[in-house]
């Protein structure tokens, strides 16, 4: 099978395009490279991938139409995991262009490519984010989810309409994955885990935002590429039950599906900080700080949906999993 992996030199995509190789599969990893935070970290995870012969890069921007419809006409793939978006919630407060070209025009043009060139799935990632103001958890994704709190929010609940569009329009086979709070080794540096890890390490105090009062549905990213590959390999179909009257937003007459990815533990932030303390061997410095604009208090994944879709739910306990993070990040930082 040949797939399609956008943001391949990200986080997830890197673990994700190696999952695909180690079974066989020809991976093309589409990343544009750029600076929103360090390309030295992805071009370390892209020499993970460059060495295998059915692996192939294209450096190129989802946002570039012309470069994306040649890309789609030259490889013919079978399938389509998108990944590449322009993340972080708060940036979005100073850059909102920057949403709008790569998670809004950036995945039309993966619609339109899957459209035009018979792509049987198209897999793309979704955010608890869309979940924004509501309080009722664990979150569902029965739930409507019409009120986003941040402009990143936003795009990725617009992703998810816009995959219903063309899955109802063209027969188009789409599946949104609600990815809950992921970390894990070569995580991205703008990540409380990252974040806390290095000022710890180098003796600068944390930023504790909301008084530490949060909690978050910790995911580790070995279970969400468990669960990006299971609901890869069993197409979206339309819901033999849709009731046009009393319409499930998770479904659709159309071949269609939305499921969250969550560890279904949520975790306070303060257990989660006292986790990284004791993998570091070191105390933090905390500076609370009041709720940022754009933040959610907590979140909480509903899986059930995804277990009985793919019989597999998360399952690693933070713990043990910010100690597999810490111990990555004093090898490859060497500290």
């Amino acid at each position: 099978m040949k797939v399609l992996v956008t943001g391949a030199a990200g986080f997830i995509g890197m673990h994700l395009s190696q999952r695909l190789l180690a079974r066989g599969d020809q991976v093309v990893g589409l990343d544009n490279l750029n600076d929103y935070y360090d390309p030295q970290l992805k071009l370390a995870r892209l020499a993970h991938l460059r060495d295998q012969p059915a692996f192939e890069f294209a450096q190129l921007d989802v946002a570039d139409r012309p470069g994306m419809e040649a890309l789609f006409a030259r490889h013919g793939f079978d399938r389509v995991v998108h990944l590449a978006a322009q993340a972080g919630v708060r940036y979005s407060l100073q850059n909102p262009h920057a949403y709008a070209e790569s998670n809004l025009i950036g995945f039309l043009h993966i619609l339109e490519g899957c459209r035009h060139h018979q792509v049987q799935h198209l897999v793309y990632a979704s955010s608890s984010s869309v979940y924004g103001g509501l309080a009722a958890m664990p979150f569902s994704e029965h739930q409507g989810v019409d009120h986003p709190v941040s402009l990143y929010a936003a795009t990725k609940k617009a992703n998810e309409l816009m995959a219903h569009t063309y899955s109802h329009l063209y027969g188009l086979p789409t599946t949104g994955l609600r990815f809950f709070t992921v970390y894990g080794p070569w995580g991205r540096p703008d990540m409380a885990l990252f974040l806390f890890t290095r000022a710890i390490l180098e003796d600068r105090a944390i930023d504790v935002f909301n008084h530490g009062r949060m909690v978050r549905d910790f995911t580790y990213v070995d279970d969400i590429v468990e669960g990006v590959l299971r609901t890869l390999d069993r197409t979206a179909t339309p819901a033999a039950d849709f009731d046009a009257h009393h319409p499930d937003p998770a479904t659709s007459h159309a071949p269609y599906r939305v499921f969250n990815i969550g560890n279904s533990e949520p975790v306070p932030l303060m257990a989660f900080i006292e986790a990284i303390e004791q993998a570091v061997g070191r105390e933090a410095r905390k500076n609370f700080l009041p709720m940022q604009a754009g933040d959610v208090p907590a979140t909480h994944a509903d899986v059930s949906a995804l277990t009985e879709w793919t019989d597999f739910a998360p399952r690693m306990p933070v713990n043990e999993g910010v100690r597999r993070f810490v111990d990555w990040y004093r090898s490859y930082y060497r500290v």
